[in-house]
């Protein structure tokens, strides 16, 4: 084996280790530059913040050496204005109840074991009462501290009046010094879905004009299905988190408002996602049970690999749709979606027409209109001219209503590559 083989195997190897350890690891330089410009915000923002209540902090109190301010701010600022205010209200109350647990049962018995025990209970429990989630263990800390100490009264104060001052400068911080709003970041998460979709009926359909794909093949298709579905879920908590962060949020003002707009786009990708799962479960049922009928079944596979082909390139279309940040990008890719959406349903409608009987012991006919229906699904979902039909949740077991357009409907003419698998599906029908 030579030395350049060895090493791209290695490199492979490595890269694969790589994502098991760091799944959100950035493959292309640009990702890096985005994620490390966001993490040294985030860390200039915690680091400002935490100094500014120290610097205020000494300013009340110089002769008193307490990190609870900056500690504070660490704590409430977080990655939106919205989560920054619950934080501090949430750490503001935690302190005042476990300092004024402490300071009414040590006024009365001190410290002693018992005390201290009655101390943490009595936290714990108003920390459950008030929902105090992930600061709950902070009720109890702060009445310790108190009891630890001497001056009691000295003490509360202090803790009291450093933790309003980081909460203060936390929440003033995350104001004047606002979070970006991650619009890029969401808009590519989506667009990503759409990609992925298209690569994978890229894939299926680069397979089925080959050759019949074998059962790993499909499998592995499946796989890929799945993946795709985590990445809705990953795109969607992206979106979400792009909406949370303009609320309070001055940037808000000059950004764009696109969570909208990318909901319904990913909404649309969910179910296409849906009909491609249950395409790929039928194409690995139809191309098993037809397996024997070797010619027919190269026809149907170079007809479908054609129609996969071209619902592969509206879903490049669609993605190109959602990145695009400009007018003219979107109307272009907007045109071109409409015409591949156009074509692909007069190949889809053709195939339908084609008469594929049921003989005994097969249901091929069956498999066949299942395959039909859930492509014609992902191109509802593409329709971007009749929204009205992407309204309702997809059934898996769609009615006759629900089948494709006739070409007459459509007003499309019948492309030449699909004209010719159709015409050898019906030649080898008439020579039986």
């Amino acid at each position: 084996m030579r030395r350049d083989e060895i090493w791209l195997r290695l490199r492979h190897r490595l890269r694969l280790a790589a994502r098991r350890i760091w799944p959100a690891m950035p493959t292309t330089r640009a990702e890096l530059r985005r994620l490390l410009r966001r993490d040294a915000a985030q860390i200039g923002r915690l680091t400002g913040a935490a100094v500014l209540a120290y610097v205020a902090a000494r300013l009340l109190y110089p002769k008193v050496i307490d990190l609870t301010a900056p500690l504070t701010a660490l704590l409430v600022v977080q990655v939106s204005t919205v989560r920054t205010l619950k934080m501090g209200f949430v750490r503001v109350g935690a302190v005042l109840v476990g300092v004024l647990v402490a300071i009414a049962l040590s006024g009365y018995y001190g410290l002693s074991w018992w005390s201290l025990g009655a101390v943490i209970a009595a936290s714990l429990v108003l920390a459950k009462v008030l929902r105090l989630g992930e600061q709950l263990l902070e009720v109890p800390i702060s009445g310790m501290l108190i009891l630890g100490v001497s001056s009691h009264g000295l003490a509360a104060e202090t803790r009291i009046v450093n933790t309003l001052i980081g909460t203060a400068i936390g929440v003033a911080f995350s104001l004047l010094v606002p979070v970006t709003i991650p619009n890029t970041r969401a808009r590519d998460t989506v667009r990503d879905v759409a990609r992925s979709q298209a690569q994978l009926l890229d894939q299926v359909a680069l397979t089925l004009s080959a050759r019949a794909p074998s059962a790993e093949e499909t499998e592995a298709w499946l796989r890929v299905a799945d993946t795709i579905g985590d990445d809705v879920i990953a795109a969607r908590t992206a979106v979400d988190e792009a909406e949370e962060r303009r609320k309070l949020n001055p940037r808000a003002l000059v950004a764009l408002r696109i969570a909208p707009e990318l909901r319904v786009a990913l909404d649309r990708l969910a179910r296409c996602r849906t009909a491609e799962h249950v395409l790929l479960v039928m194409i690995r049922r139809a191309w098993s049970t037809i397996a024997a009928e070797e010619d027919r079944a190269a026809a149907l596979r170079g007809a479908f690999a054609v129609v996969l082909d071209s619902l592969g390139e509206g879903l490049d279309a669609f993605a190109d749709l959602i990145s695009s940040d400009r007018i003219e990008s979107a109307e272009q890719a907007l045109g071109r979606l409409h015409e591949v959406v156009g074509e692909t349903r007069a190949m889809l409608t053709d195939l339908i027409l084609v008469d594929i009987e049921a003989r005994p012991g097969s249901d091929t006919w069956m498999l066949q209109g299942s395959v039909l229906a859930a492509v014609d699904q992902v191109l509802q979902q593409l329709d971007l001219e009749h929204p009205e039909q992407t309204a309702p949740a997809w059934s898996r077991r769609p009615s006759l209503e629900r089948m494709p357009r006739t070409v007459a409907e459509t007003g499309q003419r019948l492309s030449e590559p699909v004209r010719r698998q159709i015409a050898a599906v019906r030649r080898d029908r008439g020579e039986r």
